[in-house]
């Protein structure tokens, strides 16, 4: 015997072709997804964020507590600390924390120690796990599957900043403690990465590796 309040499962009712039409659509649409290095300073109204960050908010999670939190920086004088901070973990990072694989992996992108776009973009969302606080945010309520939750609902926030022509970047410099305390936010709450968000820099460029893309029949098995 259940013994929980439940509401009816809603679902648009498709046809199979309708199915395959959508599914197809998106797919195109999240295909033609590319990383953004080169940003432009021209604005992206707050409401598209916004939108974006209560889309990532409905993603699935470990026994409902959501166990996230987004910090958008727009302030000039923040996005300049956390450019500074973040490139001084990037000098140690090229400079011998990172193995010379790891070196020869990143080199068909062109990435380096230096990040302007964390100041040129106009929208920076620090996304933080949350270890603790559960669905009150009492900051003592265990959370479950958080790295899986938080993953997940960074997907759906890329995904919809794409789906209104807006580029984005994943930044996770490592260390990263230093976003918690220029955010603001609370030991128990871990920083995941930063997603740069905003309209792309004219002339801006990606690197011809970036389309190289695994075939369907490599990435998928089907028993």
């Amino acid at each position: 015997m259940k013994d929980h309040d439940e509401i009816p499962y809603s679902l648009p009712e498709l046809s199979g072709d309708a199915r395959i039409e959508r599914a197809r659509s998106m797919r195109d649409r999240l295909k033609e997804r590319r990383t953004c290095r080169y940003f432009s300073e021209k604005p992206v109204p707050r409401e598209v964020i916004e939108a974006a960050i209560e889309a990532a908010g409905s993603a699935p999670n470990g026994a409902n507590h959501q166990p996230w939190h987004f910090a958008v920086v727009a302030s000039p004088d923040k996005k300049r600390a956390i450019r500074v901070a973040a490139e001084e973990e990037e000098r140690a990072f090229y400079a011998g924390k990172a193995s010379d694989e790891w070196l020869e992996a990143l080199s068909p992108l062109g990435t380096d120690a230096d990040k302007p776009f964390l100041e040129t973009a106009p929208w920076l969302i620090v996304v933080f796990a949350q270890r603790k606080g559960g669905i009150a945010e009492d900051g003592k309520t265990q959370n479950y599957y958080v790295n899986e939750s938080v993953g997940i609902a960074c997907g759906m926030l890329i995904s919809t900043l794409h789906s209104a022509g807006v580029a984005t970047l994943t930044h996770t410099p490592s260390p990263m403690g230093f976003l918690r305390e220029l955010c603001g936010r609370p030991d128990y709450e871990k920083p995941l990465m930063i997603v740069v968000a905003g309209l792309p820099a004219e002339g801006a460029t990606i690197p011809r590796y970036a389309l190289e893309k695994k075939p369907l029949s490599v990435i998928s098995s089907w028993l």
